[in-house]
């Protein structure tokens, strides 16, 4: 009883830890674009890189981490058990820290990504594509990646917290950030495309980002979100299509 009482308490810290960064999260983005949106009317208006960085980190952390509360629940309930045979402790905020990594590599990608199409006037500071032409071609490369092998095989690891923790594990402090990184890196795998869309819907477009965010959460946490998966690529692939078309028309 009390260790079924000590397991309790744990997954509502880790689900109020999680959920406490999250919303800190959306809440550093709400107010990021209340101010960018004070700015609007300023001709060129960008940010350092430092910052545009940041913006992005924070809102990778607030889209990604509640996707991988599943992944990080099933981490510390392999790992309490271990501790309780003995093994060496180590805090579970240590794997959530390495996958945190891998997005802000995918995040530094990004921002370099946002850099050099404001640069190349193919974006507005702050806001999306300026080229029909360009988003169309994201939203059918998005498409199309949903629809393959190697999307799948991510979004399997991602569907399946125990087997990806028992097939993964390593021992130590080291071992448990490896492993957050590792699965940081399946779910960039599964998600960086359509994280690319945030180029065509708006950066700073919440809407568009919570949507996304969605959308990530169903394919992932849903019975059958493999079949969703596949069915937004269809879509995905046909929006983009129509897009190119009235580009090119």
């Amino acid at each position: 009883m009390a260790a079924a009482a000590l397991a309790r308490r744990e997954r509502a810290v880790i689900v109020a830890a999680l959920a406490g960064v999250t919303a800190l999260s959306w809440l550093y983005l709400v107010q990021h674009a209340r101010g960018m949106g004070g700015m609007q009317d300023m001709a060129g208006m960008s940010m350092s890189a430092g910052l545009m960085f940041l913006m992005w980190w924070v809102m990778m952390v607030g889209m990604m981490l509640p996707s991988a509360l599943p992944m990080t629940l099933t981490f510390a309930t392999v790992n309490r058990r271990r501790r309780e045979r003995g093994s060496a402790y180590v805090p579970t905020a240590v794997f959530v820290c390495g996958y945190l990594a891998a997005w802000g590599a995918f995040s530094l990608s990004a921002t370099g990504a946002q850099w050099a199409l404001e640069r190349a006037a193919l974006m507005m500071p702050m806001k999306h594509l300026t080229s029909p032409l360009l988003g169309g071609l994201l939203f059918v490369a998005a498409g199309v990646y949903q629809l393959t092998p190697l999307k799948h095989a991510c979004l399997h690891r991602c569907r399946s917290p125990l087997s990806f923790v028992l097939e993964h594990w390593r021992d130590g402090t080291g071992g448990a950030l490896r492993m957050g990184a590792e699965h940081g890196a399946y779910c960039l795998g599964c998600c960086a495309l359509l994280m690319a869309l945030l180029f065509v819907g708006g950066v700073m477009n919440l809407l568009w980002v919570a949507a996304i965010a969605a959308f990530v959460l169903l394919e992932k946490l849903l019975p059958a979100g493999e079949a969703v998966a596949r069915a937004a690529g269809v879509l995905a692939v046909g929006l983009g299509v129509w897009m190119i078309a009235r580009a090119l028309g």
